[in-house]
């Protein structure tokens, strides 16, 4: 029989929420997907155990800075990462650049400058940026240069225009995080068809295939097989190793919940700074997770710098 996960393969491009090289091996996914959290898991793994000491022993001999040796630690499990997927790998600026929009420009492309060292080109990578105003913004700059960018914490319709408008490559609108502001608030739990964070995206997807925007809408964060069931269709899931093993244990039949033959919409203005900032401010939601997103992955980031500074002066 045709595990779910099979059939889910047939419809939509399924990316491992993982940095552990076993299970991405095992997963086979066509593409890798980090954030500064799994990046921190990763590099405390004895599978990477060989580069910290590799990068600590140059950055030591160099003199060089805990963020220094913390950006070639990102490249180097990036780069073995790309080596086990056909496809791209994202690779996150720092969460403190979040507002910063030049800053995020020079990272993205000293990301990218470090991988091509390395013999990987731009077309294997993805520039990681948080949607915030100034993310977009620098997303915008650099993917007319060629640097295709993921825009990520995603958490609302004013977003997902302003990512597209910026002609951003793949946007990651965060499902699970949605729906657990809203069990939060309301006290309940929801099944995948009242979803909310499961109806959001569908509704970024539709809006952008009714109007042609070629960004790409790769769900994220998810809780539950039943979410990611319920986004069958969509173009690309990223999906944590353990809901890929349900998925592929799981023998029911999995229909498309997605397709992207839609009825075409009417123009709209381009949205504004003003109407962006006005817009995610009305959305308690959005505000809140967006916030909370970049905090906890600048925790985690600080705790890979702490890491590295104890290591170096050892």
């Amino acid at each position: 029989m045709t595990s779910a996960l099979e059939s889910l393969r047939k419809l939509t491009t399924v990316v491992a929420d993982t940095g552990d090289v076993d299970q991405v091996r095992a997963l086979k996914p066509v593409d890798c997907t980090t954030n500064p959290s799994i990046l921190l898991k990763a590099v405390q793994s004895p599978a990477f155990e060989g580069l910290v000491a590799e990068e600590i022993a140059k950055g030591r001999t160099a003199g060089a800075t805990p963020l220094a040796v913390a950006d070639a630690l990102t490249v180097g499990v990036g780069a073995a990462l790309a080596g086990l997927v056909p496809g791209r790998v994202s690779t996150e600026v720092d969460a403190n650049l979040s507002f910063d929009t030049e800053a995020s420009i020079a990272k993205g492309r000293a990301l990218i400058a470090a991988y091509e060292a390395r013999g990987l080109g731009r077309d294997r990578i993805l520039i990681k940026l948080a949607s915030t105003w100034e993310g977009i913004r620098a997303a915008e700059v650099l993917e007319a240069e060629g640097i295709n960018c993921n825009l990520t914490l995603l958490f609302c319709a004013a977003q997902a225009q302003a990512c597209a408008e910026a002609g951003v490559f793949l946007i990651s609108p965060f499902v699970g995080r949605i729906t657990d502001w809203y069990s939060k608030a309301q006290g309940k739990s929801f099944a995948p068809e009242e979803d909310p964070g499961v109806l959001s995206v569908r509704n970024i997807y539709r809006d952008y295939k009714s109007r042609g925007i070629r960004t790409v809408v790769m769900g994220a964060s998810f809780r539950t097989t039943g979410q990611i069931k319920a986004l069958a269709g969509c173009d690309r899931l990223t999906i944590s190793p353990a809901l890929l093993a349900e998925l592929e244990a799981d023998q029911a039949p999995l229909p498309a919940a997605l397709t992207p033959d839609v009825p075409a919409a009417a123009p709209r203005p381009k949205l504004t700074e003003a109407a962006f900032r006005f817009a995610l401010n009305a959305d308690a939601m959005a505000t809140e997770k967006l916030a909370e997103g970049i905090r906890n992955f600048d925790a985690d980031h600080r705790k890979l710098l702490d890491m590295i500074a104890g290591r170096l002066a050892a």
